[in-house]
């Protein structure tokens, strides 16, 4: 087995696949990629057992074979060499020996049989997404999921695919994103829970491209498959929350903000806040917002005023002001608008501005109780 590749060319698709494998590994052999050759295409494949990849690539060859590679030595080997053509050429004593232009390194390989053989996905249901829509759905709603392990449905993205439109749904129970596109549907009504490493291994991969994405799935895992790459992935299983139902319908209290304004004031104003609970108050009357912390037990306390536009009765809600932030970096709006109802229900966060057709993102903030 031998064959010839660029070198700048193998270590980018070996970055992007190295995002699966795990620092510490149960299974020996996931330590490693898994290169199977036939002639002039070269499949590489890494797995954690949940969530598999691998990608084909063009090399120079004529021969076949399958071997596993370990990952990090040959990651750390390629990040070394300038752009160039290497030889690889598997050995009788169980070396693959690399060849570059200024010397020859040998390193020790396991035979690909060994590695566990991706999940065929049987009678799919499919739906096919731009590589862009999708990595925007993911990174606007992936911050919201939760990270504990007793609610493992709470831990992924909510996918709601449906005739009229896809919906991705994320909460960790303070905080909820509902991001939806009216402009791609699916043929048929399907909903499952995607973990985390998956979509941030395929948010890296798509932002900002062109390319079609065909997203299979069955009732137990769900694959990608775009130009010459494919992931697959098992499903969180469980049922998701019913999320509609804690969205609040009627909220008279609308207040319209500058975006980058109210984000820099909450920052500011949340530094001199409590470091347990985070709080910040924002009290509104009539055309002003006023938003202040405090922490007593160190006697800090700030206060800003700024002029936003306001319908509605004066009020006085606190929130965790981490969760705020981080809502707001994720909207691309020049304006805001949260509307309330009562300081002790939620707040929903909506963009004003700056949304593509078809496109609608809601975000919902829980109060925390204000010591009066």
């Amino acid at each position: 087995m031998k064959f010839i590749v660029s070198s700048t060319y193998l270590l980018k698709q070996l970055q992007i696949l190295g995002g699966v494998i795990n620092n510490n590994n149960t299974l020996p052999i996931l330590d490693n990629f898994l290169f199977e050759l036939k002639q002039d295409e070269l499949t590489v494949s890494a797995s954690d057992l949940e969530t598999t990849m691998s990608a084909k690539l063009k090399v120079e060859s004529d021969s076949e074979g399958a071997i596993a590679v370990p990952a990090r030595l040959l990651l750390e080997t390629l990040k070394t060499f300038p752009e160039q053509p290497l030889t690889f050429v598997v050995e009788d004593n169980n070396t693959i020996e690399l060849s570059s232009n200024h010397g020859k390194y040998a390193l020790a390989y396991a035979d690909g049989e060994e590695f566990p053989n991706a999940v065929e996905l049987n009678e799919p249901s499919s739906t096919i997404v731009q590589g862009d829509v999708l990595a925007t759905a993911i990174s606007k709603t992936i911050f919201a999921s939760g990270n504990d392990d007793l609610r493992p449905v709470m831990s992924g993205v909510f996918f709601q695919f449906s005739t009229e439109g896809l919906t991705f749904v994320a909460t960790d129970a303070h905080k909820l994103v509902k991001y939806s596109r009216e402009d791609v549907s699916a043929s048929q009504a399907a909903e499952f829970i995607m973990p985390k490493k998956p979509l941030n291994l395929l948010k890296g991969i798509l932002a900002g491209s062109e390319t079609d994405v065909l997203i299979e799935y069955n009732e137990s895992n769900a694959k990608f498959t775009f130009e010459d790459t494919q992931l697959i992935c098992r499903l969180i299983d469980g049922k998701y929350p019913n999320y509609e139902a804690v969205i609040p319908k009627e909220n008279p209290n609308k207040l319209v903000i500058d975006r980058s304004q109210f984000l820099s004031s909450v920052k500011r104003v949340s530094i001199f806040s409590n470091k347990t609970t985070h709080q910040v108050r924002l009290k509104i009357a009539g055309a002003e917002l006023n938003i202040s912390a405090e922490d007593i037990d160190y006697s800090n306390k700030a206060e800003e005023r700024l002029t936003c536009s306001y319908q509605g009765d004066d009020m006085q809600i606190g929130f965790n002001s981490r969760f705020l932030t981080e809502m707001l970096n994720n909207l691309n709006a020049n304006e805001v608008q949260l509307e309330m109802s009562l300081p002790n229900r939620a707040g929903i966060l909506t963009p004003v501005d700056g949304l593509d057709e078809g496109e609608k993102i809601t975000m919902l903030v829980m109060p925390v109780m204000l010591n009066n």
